[in-house]
């Protein structure tokens, strides 16, 4: 790894037979005739970016990120948010000693926390005359053919009337995000890469308590190099990737990795930020070099 520069970093595709994003890419086709305005972004704010230490909202930075988004969208764009936070809200307003552990309490968590999030939500992107729409996703949403038509064009009606849909996994109802081991979605990661390749987005920001893809983990060694442009992914990639986030969240850098190696496959430019200065996607949506750019390309 001596070769290693910050500048790029370049390998050929996992083998599709250990990562079977393609099967999922193939899934997504529908998503090929959604008309653009300028660009369509969906951007990803995990766990930590929309939640403190205590597990409380961190409302000044949920205000922020609301303002950057809606004045995105006031530039012409057509934005997209992925929402985690529930589960730690919920657990946090039900007044639990500790993250939920089981499945009937993280559900329950889920369906405190998704309430909580989108009076926020409403309230935040309310100041900025924008309106939101709540989007909640099972796997069969996207497995069956029917229902994946039906969401794409509640997409495409919500972009098209100016609209922010906000996305989750349906938490209270689903344990594939909660108790996934390679599920379709997996996390929240994932499931904004699988709602950019419906949505045929130009660009994912994927936001998160880290500046980017190091070559090891930043919080275990001070010599840990920012890579700051990915041009293909495969094995040696994923080695560089550590395990399980934080304590609050459920996504680390390998399950953003997963969410790029399929977003990239279709041609979707993924970045990876740090979610602390939502001013930041400003420059992002300008081009302007911040985290790690994984570049997009079609087979």
């Amino acid at each position: 790894m001596s070769a290693l520069s910050n500048k790029s970093f370049s390998h050929n595709r996992c083998d599709e037979a250990t990562l079977p994003f393609s099967a999922v890419a193939q899934r997504l086709k529908i998503g090929e005739n959604m008309s653009l305005k300028q660009e369509r972004i969906v951007i990803k704010a995990g766990t930590t970016t929309l939640t403190n230490e205590l597990g409380n909202s961190n409302l000044h930075r949920m205000e922020e990120l609301a303002l950057a988004i809606s004045d995105i969208q006031n530039m012409g764009h057509e934005v997209i948010l992925v929402s985690s936070g529930a589960i730690a809200v919920g657990a946090n307003k039900m007044r639990l000693q500790e993250k939920p552990r089981s499945m009937r309490m993280k559900q329950a968590a889920a369906a405190v926390g998704q309430c909580t999030n989108m009076f926020l939500y409403d309230k935040f992107f309310g100041y900025y005359d924008k309106t939101v729409a709540q989007i909640l996703l099972n796997a069969e949403d996207i497995t069956q053919e029917e229902k994946k038509e039906n969401l794409t064009n509640t997409f495409d009606a919500l972009l098209e009337h100016g609209i922010i849909p906000i996305v989750n996994e349906n938490d209270s109802v689903s344990y594939t995000e909660i108790e996934s081991e390679e599920k379709l979605f997996g996390d929240n990661d994932m499931l904004s890469a699988v709602v950019a390749v419906l949505c045929s987005a130009d660009k994912l920001i994927i936001l998160s308590d880290i500046d980017g893809f190091y070559n090891k983990d930043p919080r275990l060694y001070k010599d840990a190099v920012l890579i700051e442009q990915i041009d293909e992914i495969n094995d040696s990639t994923y080695k560089l990737a550590g395990g399980a986030g934080s304590r609050r969240g459920t996504g680390g850098m390998r399950t953003k990795l997963q969410a790029a190696d399929l977003a990239t496959s279709q041609g979707i430019d993924t970045i990876v930020a740090n979610g602390s200065n939502p001013a930041a996607l400003y420059d992002i949506v300008k081009g302007k070099q911040i985290g790690t750019k994984f570049v997009g390309h079609k087979e």
